[in-house]
């Protein structure tokens, strides 16, 4: 388990079937030990837990009946021992116990005596169950191999394993462990943690308990104990329900919060350092600590980048790029084929078209078109519903994540229905996880809501690109940010239908923000007065008439040259959203990376 701050707990088991749990992949100790540490005192608690156990009242008739039963529990002789201790010349009460009879002892009748004269109240034999004990051997391993008894001797065990020292009394031992996992100041799971755990062991904990709880560890144990039993499924690590992404936004807030932690750190040592002296809040804020935390992550952040600016398609490709490397990613040498393949949850998130030729092949991906980031950093992607064999046509659509799309079958965008959303054909090609089945129309759960859906935006830019093989289409895809904008561009004969989208999105061009007339237009500004009636004169700081400038021959990043020029005349209207200009490869709004080809035919 790997919290968003706080130490990391691993569960493991080794050959010989016992379990153990490792604290920051330091000090190792038996399961059983944590579990006493979190409150199950006894082994009667522990085997309970897990269904592995039947408690028996201890009388001599009684116990004659259980005679040939495997003990599940150590039997132990506990009294209480009070000592004068030298320092305070107090009574001090110390609880101890000896064991009588070990775990695993098959009862005899020799034992019963020893038991009664132990004067315990009740034993724990195991279940004769025989399935339900194979599954949970681990447990018996485990508490065979633990060796403390009761609460206060496992947190003292795990206390010496972790400072490598004696407790100095009981109440530090506990403090430790609740510390490390159960405190809300040093232990924090975020807010992806906690759905993470609750998605996959099944639980129903509140999303803002960030901390873990008992239950979580037991569900764990009991989860890894199904795993090693192959009655659980390992995940799949390239499956998008196990990989988010992290976008600038979080990862500068985890920056700024390194900075203002510094900042703080700094402020109280001042204040140390000047006793009784008058000093104003300035003599103790040095904000350059902050700036200089911010000012390295984007000045030396492995994916700071210098912007791709060769024309406008380049440099929203650029914006929407995804990449496995860089910090807390993987690193090219180390990343092998199954990283870079494509996996069926890209569908519909990442491109499975898009991506660079050389050695960072399928570690840096493109945005698919119709894909959205949802708050917790899983990528989501639009579907219509389907229910019982209908396209549901009046609801908005669906944004599903790879984990809500497990399990449901979803149709093509192209598959035909009228207007009442009835399937014109009797079976539909479908798409189950990996899978396409060709089935009837009221098996279905969900319908794609395009044909390029699957695809990102310069891939989409290819006219029919199902002809294409798919080698081609991927050097397509990642040539065309590399034309350089001529002077005359010409926008497409042929097209997809995504160009004037695209051009709109790059925000390269000016677009007029209503209904207004044109009042004075060069090669430099155009002057726009919009129509305003006098409530929005009361409530709008601005002057009815709007200067916009326009760039010219300005040079990239890349040295291509941003020059726009007007597309509209004096006096004519102009409707909200309307493109008032082109250049820098567009024409008419639309993108336009080259001219096109004239082709003769001889007779």
């Amino acid at each position: 388990v790997i919290p968003f701050k706080g130490s990391w707990i691993e569960f493991a088991t080794d050959v010989n079937n016992v379990m153990y749990a490792y604290i920051d992949r330091k000090k190792k100790f038996p399961v059983t030990t944590l579990l006493r540490a979190i409150g199950y005192d006894s082994d009667k608690d522990i085997l309970e837990l897990f269904d592995l156990a039947d408690e028996v009242k201890v009388s001599k008739s009684g116990l004659k009946k259980y005679v040939g039963r495997r003990l599940a529990a150590r039997v132990l002789k506990k009294w209480v021992e009070d000592f004068v201790d030298e320092d305070t010349g107090e009574v001090v009460s110390i609880d101890r116990n000896e064991i009588i009879l070990e775990r695993e002892t098959v009862l005899e009748e020799d034992h019963i005596d020893l038991i009664i004269e132990a004067g315990v109240k009740s034993i724990i034999l195991a279940k004769d169950d025989e399935s339900n004990n194979a599954d949970y051997s681990i447990i018996y391993n485990t508490l065979q191999k633990d060796t403390s008894n009761s609460e206060k001797e496992a947190v003292e065990h795990i206390y010496r394993q972790l400072r490598n020292a004696e407790p100095p009394d009981e109440e530090t031992a506990r403090g430790i462990i609740d510390r490390l996992f159960f405190s809300d100041k040093r232990y924090d799971l975020g807010d992806v943690g906690r759905y993470r755990i609750n998605r996959k062991l099944k639980l129903g904990t509140p999303d803002d308990t960030k901390v873990l709880t008992r239950e979580d560890i037991i569900a764990i144990v009991k989860y890894l104990i199904n795993l090693i039993n192959s009655k659980a499924e390992v995940d799949d690590i390239d499956h998008l329900s196990n990989r988010r992404v992290r976008t600038v936004g979080e990862q500068l807030y985890a920056q700024f919060g390194v900075g203002l932690s510094r900042m703080a750190r700094t402020i109280r040592e001042r204040m140390n350092i000047r006793d009784n002296e008058v000093f104003t809040p300035t003599d103790l804020i040095n904000a350059r600590t902050l700036s200089s935390v911010i000012n390295s992550f984007f000045g030396t952040n492995q994916l700071s980048q210098f912007m791709d600016q060769t024309n406008p398609l380049a440099e929203i490709t650029h914006k929407r790029r995804l990449s496995a490397l860089g910090p807390g990613g993987l690193s090219r040498e180390r990343a092998g084929f199954e990283v870079r393949d494509v996996h069926y949850t890209h569908y519909g998130r990442l491109c499975t078209i898009e991506t660079p030729e050389g050695p960072n092949i399928g570690l840096i991906s493109s945005l698919a078109v119709h894909a959205k980031i949802n708050h917790l950093g899983f990528i989501e992607t639009p579907y219509r519903k389907v229910k019982d064999g209908v396209v549901v046509v009046d609801e908005p659509v669906v944004y599903l994540s790879a984990e809500d799309e497990d399990g449901k079958t979803i149709a093509q965008a192209n598959a035909l229905y009228d207007d009442k959303g009835n399937f014109e054909d009797a079976k539909v090609k479908a798409r189950y996880e990996g899978d396409f089945p060709i089935i009837e129309p009221n098996m279905l759960d969900y319908m794609d809501v395009a044909p390029n859906q699957i695809t990102s935006i310069a891939a989409s830019l290819i006219p029919f690109l199902e002809h294409d093989d798919a080698n081609r289409a991927l050097m397509g895809s990642n040539m065309q940010r590399q034309a350089v904008p001529v002077l005359r561009p010409q926008a497409p004969i042929v097209g997809t239908g995504l160009e004037g989208r695209v051009a709109k999105d790059s925000r390269t061009l000016i677009n007029a923000e209503g209904h207004g007339v044109v009042e004075y237009v060069d090669a430099d500004e155009i002057k726009i007065r919009y129509d305003r009636n006098d409530d929005d004169r009361l409530v709008s700081f601005d002057d009815d008439v709007k200067t916009y400038k326009l760039i010219k021959f300005k040079k990239t990043n890349q040295n291509t040259c941003m020059n726009l020029k007007p597309i509209v005349k004096k006096g004519q209207r102009v409707e909200p959203g309307q493109v008032l200009c082109e250049g820098y490869a567009t024409e008419n709004g639309e993108l336009a990376l080259g001219r096109n080809l004239k082709v003769a035919f001889m007779p």
